[in-house]
């Protein structure tokens, strides 16, 4: 997507110290210059300059699940705005409000088969296409020359495995009407168990990621956890585990993980 924003060495992105690199990496491989600010708000509005393109970052971040208001920081900055929905679609109510492209990452949240995922674009004139293929295009020339389509389908990049896709949308569909009361019931559940063992990093009421500093080190509670059952991360470099709570997490699953805290 960054490659079609057509960015030259004298353009600038915004992006947060708290991306992962599936957003990074595209970042660091474009001419631009990457500007890297704490993920907050007004150190990001900060940051832009009128060399300033695009701000690149998580709507839900991947650290602390912090949620960042990218439609105020779209409002006030006028800047086009590029969220990483990796930890947002699926997890908590997530638009295109405020936002100019949104990345889905189908195989996390939306509980989906590997390697899917979309872009939403909000104006598909903001991108060039710079990798066209068969489907983006209403007709061609034989020298090459094509008629792109009007909307968003300009940019498929080819063929998809129809058992994929079946995947996928089977996955949506199998969601319960209330995905979403739950998980949110799940994460808050999970910080009042932490709250008084641990240092909680994760605001109150953010998403459904719960990211603690334990006492010890993270390695050894991830071991532990994942003994009794429970499955959590480590955020490398950051002294912080991390807990995905989903429609799917019991009481008993955030039990048994306190009680590997207390062992």
């Amino acid at each position: 997507m960054l490659r079609g924003l057509g960015l030259a060495p004298a353009d600038e992105v915004v992006t947060t110290t708290d991306e992962h690199f599936g957003l990074l990496g595209p970042i660091g491989a474009s001419p631009a210059l990457a500007v890297v600010v704490p993920p907050e708000p007004d150190a990001i509005l900060a940051a832009v300059t009128p060399r300033t393109r695009l701000i690149a970052t998580s709507s839900v971040l991947w650290t602390t699940g912090a949620v960042l208001p990218l439609a105020d920081i779209r409002e006030r900055s006028g800047v086009p705005v590029l969220a990483d929905g990796a930890q947002s679609v699926g997890a908590v109510p997530t638009t295109m409000e405020g936002v100019d492209f949104l990345t889905i990452s189908g195989q996390k949240w939306l509980c989906g088969p590997d390697a899917t995922g979309a872009l939403v674009v909000r104006d598909p004139d903001l991108l060039e296409v710079v990798s066209p293929s068969y489907f983006g295009q209403v007709r061609h020339d034989p020298d090459g020359v094509f008629e792109r389509h009007p909307d968003a389908r300009r940019f498929e990049t080819g063929w998809w495995s129809q058992g994929t896709l079946r995947g996928m949308r089977a996955a949506i569909e199998l969601r319960p009407g209330w995905w979403f009361d739950r998980s949110t019931a799940a994460a808050a559940r999970c910080r009042g168990l932490l709250a008084s063992r641990v240092e909680v990093v994760t605001p109150a009421a953010a998403s459904t990621l719960v990211s603690f500093r334990p006492e010890e080190e993270p390695k050894a509670i991830v071991a532990r956890a994942h003994e009794a059952g429970v499955h959590v991360r480590e955020i490398p470099g950051r002294g912080l585990v991390r807990i995905s709570c989903g429609w799917w997490t019991s009481d008993e699953d955030l039990d048994r993980l306190v009680s590997c805290l207390e062992s």
